[in-house]
């Protein structure tokens, strides 16, 4: 459209009957020029002010944001996660029962979610970060860093933890139980991951996107999963949960079976998703695996309050 730009004159609408082009001549169409009303508009459906950031979670200044927070959140996940066992192990016996060590972390999980899963999707776990990567809600480039964050803060937990309450053997890994193979114990963390990456992926997807309350329904499950399936395999789930400590305690038990069951569970999980609701890379399955971050509170001054109504009006 070589030299399509708006005529002069009168805007369209203004005397259709007036021109006087011959039969058959085609009139260029006007353009239509941004107006403030469409502004609004636009803002009311909850854009941000600049085109160049229409969707804040492509911003690359923002990186360091979400993976300062995948470290933070898997720091204090690992931290609840292990620390049961670490301080059991150092006060004796049941200081704390077993239910409460596995529901611990999905409590740590429903709270690290909710304050700032907006920041970077709060995945807290390799096998989630790859999850969502297969999915098409989030970008391959991104995985490696989210990988590298979440296993440093899963080795900086057992180390604060060792730090403080001292270590005591295998206090704080994730082990096969009592008579129970490697083998066995990767089957059974990629049975129940498959349930925990089923349950972010569906609630993250665009037909039954929940936002904070996918929270209670991720916690929910990792407590579930713990109180029927602790005793066969630790129920981690997490490679970064299992790996880190054992990297600071220098316990290699069964490491891979904590490492491939996941993964496994994972891919199986994104082609259950698949079936389920079929492809994904849909806006809100992206806002919940990326972070929304500035996306939804646009930056500016407080509106001032609106005047009272003057004396003597009334609504008749």
């Amino acid at each position: 459209m070589s030299g399509g730009g708006p005529p002069s004159g009168p805007g369209p609408g203004a005397g259709a009957g007036a021109g006087s082009a011959p039969a058959g001549t085609q009139v260029p169409v006007a353009r239509l020029a941004p107006t403030p009303h469409a502004d609004v508009a636009l803002r009311s459906l909850g854009q941000p002010n600049a085109t160049a950031r229409q969707f804040d979670f492509l911003d690359s200044s923002y990186e360091w944001r979400r993976i300062f927070a995948e470290l933070l959140g898997t720091f204090l996940l690992v931290l609840a996660a292990a620390g049961g066992g670490m301080v059991n192990a150092r006060f004796g016996g049941h200081a704390i029962a077993p239910a409460a060590q596995v529901v611990a972390p999905a409590l740590m999980v429903v709270a690290v979610i909710l304050f700032m899963g907006a920041v970077s999707g709060a995945h807290l776990n390799p096998a989630v970060s790859i999850a969502f990567a297969l999915r098409g809600d989030f970008p391959w480039l991104r995985v490696p860093f989210y990988l590298v964050a979440q296993f440093a803060g899963a080795v900086a937990a057992p180390l604060v933890l060792w730090a403080v309450v001292g270590r005591h053997g295998a206090a704080g890994l994730t082990l096969p139980g009592a008579g129970i193979s490697p083998v066995t114990a990767m089957l059974w963390e990629a049975l129940l991951t498959v349930g925990l990456v089923s349950v972010i992926l569906g609630t993250a997807s665009g037909a039954q996107q929940l936002g904070p309350i996918a929270a209670i329904g991720v916690g929910s499950y990792i407590a579930l999963a713990g109180l029927f399936g602790a005793p066969v395999s630790g129920a981690s789930m997490n490679p970064a949960r299992s790996l880190g400590p054992a990297l600071v305690l220098g316990d290699w038990t069964a490491w891979w079976a904590y490492l491939a069951g996941p993964l496994i569970g994972a891919a199986a999980a994104v082609g259950i998703a698949w079936v389920l609701r079929g492809a994904g890379g849909g806006i809100r399955g992206v806002q919940a695996a990326q972070g929304t971050l500035g996306t939804l509170w646009l930056p500016g001054p407080i509106r001032p309050p609106s005047s009272p109504p003057a004396a003597g009006d009334s609504d008749a």
